[in-house]
């Protein structure tokens, strides 16, 4: 009796071990497929953009071997579809700068002002409610924007400067500000956030003021994360088109003028991309200089932005 009793044991730890066994065994199949499908969507970001890198490479090699490199960058005039042709890329980049600078001479102040107050003066329920509503305006296509830029900031600010022409860079750089204001604000908000409570009750302990600590305290042990938040900013500015392409005009000028009409980067490749270029010319190569062009310089901004942040990041 006790030996079946015994064998009666063995056998139930058995089948107990068998099905721990499966139950492992089905458990590391599943890790192992979820990681292999973590790894090919991976690669497949890796791959498109090694892909878009060849490809804008390759086409601008066309655009280069019949344009000379130093005055592609050093020329002041672009007028690829006339005749003379020119091909100075100056008067796009300087039009990308200037509404990318007035954007970002709206978007820092208002955002960084938004990101404080919801980070160290609003209530918990205030900063649910109102967090969301500011990150609507993200939400709104640009192409909107571009429209609101162009009949009611326009006609507003030709009240102000009666000499503005409809299609100027201020109006265009304005509304971008306000479209990235939420960019700002809610990554800045996110970066003061997650500085230690310690840090401020140490502040409040010497007698500092809730502005103090806002901007002596928390901002600084947030430096990092704020920078990287204004220069993503800054280059969803540069890559911006519906709002310059509707707003800003298409005249490829290098003027420091806010008033007058401009051509930025990626407006151009608009104009050219509506399908009136014959492909393979020379002119339909320039979209694909200008676009590895403003790749390059975004590619900056990122990497400066990694940079800045592993230099000046705060470890509590």
């Amino acid at each position: 009796m006790l030996r079946s009793y015994v064998n009666s044991a063995k056998t139930t730890v058995d089948k107990s071990s068998l099905s721990l066994r499966r139950v492992r065994s089905q458990t590391r199949l599943r890790e192992s497929v979820i990681q292999r499908l973590l790894l090919a969507c991976a690669l497949l970001s890796i791959f498109t953009t090694i892909g878009i890198v060849v490809m804008l490479l390759v086409q601008a090699a066309g655009f280069f071997s019949e344009v000379s490199i130093l005055d592609f960058f050093t020329g002041t005039k672009w007028a690829p579809l006339f005749q003379p042709q020119h091909f100075g890329v100056l008067p796009l980049v300087g039009g990308t700068l200037l509404t990318a600078g007035i954007a970002i001479l709206v978007a820092l102040p208002i955002g960084l002002a938004s990101a404080i107050y919801l980070s160290e003066y609003a209530r918990d329920r205030v900063r649910r409610v109102v967090k969301p509503l500011l990150e609507i305006l993200a939400g709104i296509p640009t192409v909107v924007y571009g429209y609101f830029a162009l009949t009611f900031v326009t006609p507003v600010l030709q009240n102000i400067f009666p000499n503005m022409i409809v299609f100027n860079a201020l109006s265009a750089g304005l509304v971008m500000g306000v479209m990235i204001i939420p960019m700002v604000s809610s990554l800045s908000e996110d970066a003061m956030v997650a500085v230690p409570r310690s840090l401020r009750d140490a502040a409040y302990g010497l007698g500092a003021t809730r502005l103090e600590v806002a901007t002596r305290v928390v901002m600084p042990a947030a430096i990092s994360g704020i920078v990287a938040a204004f220069i993503l900013a800054l280059s969803r500015a540069f890559g911006e088109t519906m709002i310059v392409a509707l707003a800003a005009g298409s005249t490829p000028k290098l003027t420091l003028n806010p008033l007058e009409s401009i051509q930025t980067m990626t407006a151009y490749i608009v104009q050219i991309s509506l399908g009136e270029t014959p492909h393979g010319t020379t002119e339909y190569y320039t979209i694909y200089a200008v676009g590895l062009l403003l790749f390059v310089m975004t590619l900056l901004m990122n990497l400066f932005s990694q940079w800045f942040v592993r230099r000046h990041r705060e470890r509590y």
